[in-house]
């Protein structure tokens, strides 16, 4: 198979630098792109320099000089930053693999649009883990649809400016569709004060923000007599990065469409 060429959005932050690193890793892929948003510091700078390792590739604001010769670009930034690379990308002829959190409908929709004319994976969380644990959620949903109340915790680092966590949203739409619900009307995101006693019909979720917790997730069943727990925890941004790199991996010779990580991995069905 012929080596992939990928550009990283964000290359100067904290996962676009476990992105970049990833790539220079893989063996089967190459950097031909570092983007970062006008007047970030590190505009210029080699885009494997913070790893000592020169790569020729120098990170830039400009989006056609740093997505030329890409066949995929690999986005875990803001919506506005994505919807901007995604114009581009669509120009082009780039593929796309989105991990942005905090897309609105709207934005979701813009995204399927131009899937009508790029591949694309798009998912709240890349982790290979989180994704079998969105598949383990569907089965356990509907094992303890009667009796059982259902809770989403998630912890992340104090630097996270959404709440809840993609991630956790996707699993209360796992948890809904499989009860047959719709989450936003029985989705519960805060308690405070006299709030009378729970709906079982409800999910709710609790959110913690502090330090450097790269990211947890628990979905609590609370049945009378025992709780069932399903956790994931992230280490390391490593996993993310190995994720999308097989997203990335999934797409080469795909044909348009807007595909998520149960495609990558084989979970559909």
């Amino acid at each position: 198979m012929a080596v992939l060429n990928i550009a990283v959005a964000g290359a100067s932050g904290r996962m676009g630098r476990m992105l970049v690193e990833a790539v220079l890793n893989s063996g089967d892929a190459s950097l031909t792109g570092a983007l970062d948003q006008p007047g970030a510091p590190s505009l210029g700078a080699d885009a494997g320099a913070f790893l000592g390792r020169p790569t020729g590739v120098a990170i830039t604001a400009d989006l056609h000089r740093g997505l030329a010769g890409a066949d995929v670009l690999i986005d875990f930034t803001r919506p506005e930053g994505t919807l901007a690379h995604l114009a581009v990308c669509r120009e082009l002829g780039v593929a796309m693999v989105i991990g942005t959190t905090g897309l609105s409908p709207a934005h979701k929709a813009e995204v399927a649009a131009a899937a009508a004319a790029l591949p694309i994976v798009m998912a709240p969380n890349m982790s290979v883990g989180v994704n079998v644990m969105l598949r383990l959620l569907d089965q356990a949903a509907r094992a303890l649809a009667q009796g059982y109340d259902i809770e989403v915790i998630e912890a992340h680092h104090r630097h996270k400016v959404d709440a809840p966590s993609g991630t956790a949203l996707a699993m209360g739409e796992t948890l809904a569709r499989a009860l047959g619900r719709d989450l936003k009307d029985c989705a519960v995101y805060a308690r405070e004060g006299v709030t009378g006693e729970r709906d079982p019909s409800s999910i709710g979720f609790a959110t913690i923000r502090g330090g450097d917790i790269v990211g947890d997730h628990t979905v609590l069943f609370a049945g009378t007599g025992e709780r069932i727990e399903i956790t994931h925890r992230s280490a390391s941004r490593a996993n993310y990065a190995a994720g999308s790199l097989r997203a990335a991996r999934f797409l080469q010779g795909r044909a348009p469409g807007l595909y998520g990580m149960d495609d990558v991995l084989g979970l559909k069905g």
